[in-house]
């Protein structure tokens, strides 16, 4: 939710972020209507219910015919008030759900245009070379023994998945050294809930424009999270954070619709119903905002190096942020046999846009109670495996552990297994 007080003094801000966003921006004027009737009526109510008060003195003091006139009036005065006070309600409630349909605020140097208008920041490492036909993730992850897509269709449905053997002591490795890493570096590690209220849900901005991707549980008025974001935005929720900044790691599954996705990427574990990740969560002040998403990067960079696979940093065009997200970095890893990269990281700066939402808060220098602004980042995901099993793969359908997994893993290479 953005700040009211922001945009009466600077309405050109949204109204260009609604453009660089492709959104409209005709919204800018209604939200400024809304709010000017609103406290128009708020006044007038105020100023009313001021006279009603003084009014019952003198009726308490008349009498005969001028007690009469006198309650009259004030009979008169208390409709006024009431209606006056339905007024301000009604249009609080009309500018309160405009207002949540407006995304955040994009930071200004955030680039303008839809998917296709990242810009790129920079490449690490060189995309591999073979001198033998490459396989993809799924024939490399069935001849290892690794993946079990057919199986995972046959109990759930399409996209789904079973990680066997070897596939799953990987997916533990990464996940555990994305963990070690966050805790090093001074997170509070998390196990968090994956079913959560709609009040978490909606305040961390997931029910609006992404809906669909959402798995709900009507029956329970629940909802699945597609990532550890939601609750940990949600922990402090109506509180006040007395130390900043806060910083969480937490590790849980993640659920999907991947509505309107049909028909992309149907083969192997890239886009699938269920997945597990490591998401770093901060709380900090809006000033140390910017500062604080740099951190978060260079956290997801380290942990890219450490599975030594080539990677690209985009910096995501605005028509293609979350509305929660005021700027928003990816880390793209290289996909040998697509030639091409695909996300595996993404890191968001939120600003205060969650904290209003949700009613997380913290002191300011002068005592004032004020949004915190909230950034995530992740460090880890069960897609990272397409990538390490491609780059790493060698000429007889082994794959060489990076070096940083082998303490988890407890191999250094892993073998085709016999059928």
């Amino acid at each position: 939710m953005i700040d009211l007080r922001a945009l009466r003094e600077d309405p050109e801000r949204l109204r260009a972020s609604q453009r660089a966003r492709g959104e409209d921006d005709a919204v800018v004027d209604r939200l400024l209507d809304l709010d000017g009737r609103r406290r128009s009526a708020l006044t007038s109510f105020e100023q009313l219910r001021a006279e009603q008060k003084s009014f019952g003195k003198s009726v308490s003091r008349a009498k005969g015919e001028e007690r009469d006139a006198l309650l009259a009036r004030a009979k008169e005065l208390a409709q006024q008030v009431k209606e006056r006070e339905a007024e301000a309600d009604r249009l609080g409630e009309e500018l309160d759900a405009v207002l949540r349909g407006v995304p955040n605020l994009i930071e200004e140097d955030a680039p303008p245009g839809g998917e296709q208008d990242f810009v790129v920041l920079e490449h690490v490492g060189e995309p591999a070379s073979f001198d033998f036909e490459p396989k993809d993730h799924l024939e490399l992850g069935e001849s290892l023994g690794a993946i079990d897509m057919e199986r995972g269709a046959k109990v759930s449905g399409a996209r789904f998945y079973y990680l066997t053997g070897v596939g799953a002591r990987l997916q533990y490795a990464l996940l555990n050294l994305a963990m070690e890493q966050a805790v090093a570096a001074g997170f509070i590690p998390m196990y968090p809930p994956v079913l959560v209220k709609p009040e978490a849900m909606e305040g961390t901005g997931f029910l609006g424009a992404h809906a669909a991707e959402v798995y709900q549980l009507p029956q329970d008025e629940l909802y699945l999270v597609g990532t550890s974001e939601v609750p940990l935005a949600a922990y402090h929720m109506n509180e006040i954070i007395d130390e900043l900044p806060r910083r969480y790691v937490a590790w849980s599954s993640c659920f999907r619709r991947e509505a309107g996705s049909y028909g992309k990427d149907t083969r192997g574990i890239i886009r699938v119903h269920q997945f597990d990740k490591v998401e770093m969560f901060s709380y900090c002040d809006p000033a140390d905002a910017h500062a604080e998403h740099l951190r978060l990067l260079e956290w997801e960079k380290e942990m890219l190096a450490k599975v030594e696979i080539p990677y690209r940093v985009i910096d995501v065009a605005a028509g293609d942020l979350g509305s929660s997200a005021a700027r928003k970095y990816d880390c793209e890893a290289w996909v040998p046999t697509q030639n091409t990269y695909r996300e595996v990281t993404s890191t968001s700066n939120c600003t205060e846009f969650q904290a209003r939402r949700l009613a997380v808060r913290h002191r300011d220098a002068d005592g004032k109670n004020q949004p915190v602004a909230t950034l995530n980042g992740t460090l880890a995901t069960t897609r990272w495996m397409v990538s390490i099993l491609e780059n790493h793969q060698q000429a007889d359908g082994s794959v060489r552990v990076p070096e940083a997994l082998q303490k988890f893993l407890g191999l250094d290479v892993l073998e085709p297994v016999k059928r």
